[in-house]
């Protein structure tokens, strides 16, 4: 089961770090077996009191709306198991400027790195957890969006989603994403073949930009691998 192998990949990165783990989660379909299986069947392999919880990217609305993306993870894997100092949301609430949420989320993430420019040596996460919309996207970098472009900041605002919901978001920007021992996507299902034949042909699209300093990779389900792909 790819959820599995995707769970037991995050387990194995907080365990090579033995101080202060730091993961980066994503919203969507996606990760919602995973973070089941890590929060049941997983649950004793992980040190919550030691790992620190943060989002790819957040809907500019409030954290108990069903679309925030760290609403969900907190329901569905870290409540009742991290401490809530532990866990990093994107500050929104409904009708904040994404400009001055993602300025906000930028200087908790240099805090808690401790320094205000990244160093490649030294990896901001252990695992950042990614996906793939079917536009190509990844956590809220849009095709052709500017966003692409920032290579001076952690993190920035989006005034207007590319796909539905149509809210405004807040991501992480490349070089923040890339700051990790390990990328991960996890994709499933059939309706997802398509963009992910059109990523890993290397379509200009900003999932197939999204690469990790240290390791990316890719779990893909067998209904949602291309024929093209399969015999790499």
């Amino acid at each position: 089961m790819l959820a599995r192998l995707a769970a037991q990949r995050l387990i194995a990165r907080i365990a090579l770090h033995h101080e202060r783990p730091a993961i980066c989660l994503t919203g969507g379909s996606g990760p919602q077996r995973m973070f089941e299986l890590l929060a049941t069947e997983f649950e004793g392999r992980i040190p919550w009191a030691r790992v620190h919880w943060f989002i790819s990217d957040e809907r500019v609305v409030s954290l108990d709306d069903t679309l925030s993306n760290m609403g969900t993870a907190k329901r569905v894997l870290l409540d009742g198991r991290a401490p809530a100092d532990n866990i990093h949301p994107i500050p929104t609430s409904k009708g904040a400027a994404p400009d001055d949420v993602a300025r906000r989320y930028e200087r908790e993430l240099q805090s808690f790195y401790g320094a205000t420019t990244l160093d490649p040596t030294r990896p901001l996460f252990d695992l950042v957890l990614g996906g793939v919309g079917p536009d190509g996207h990844t956590a809220s970098l849009f095709p052709g969006w500017p966003q692409l472009a920032i290579r001076d900041r952690w993190t920035a605002g989006v005034d207007k989603a590319h796909v539905e919901p149509f809210v405004p978001r807040v991501t992480l920007t490349f070089p923040a994403l890339a700051s990790c021992n390990e990328m991960l996507f996890l994709v499933h299902g059939a309706g997802k073949r398509g963009i992910v034949e059109r990523v890993l042909n290397g379509e200009d699209l900003p999932a197939g930009k999204a690469r990790s300093n240290g390791e990316t990779v890719w779990l893909v389900s067998e209904d949602a691998l291309p024929e093209s792909i399969r015999d790499r």
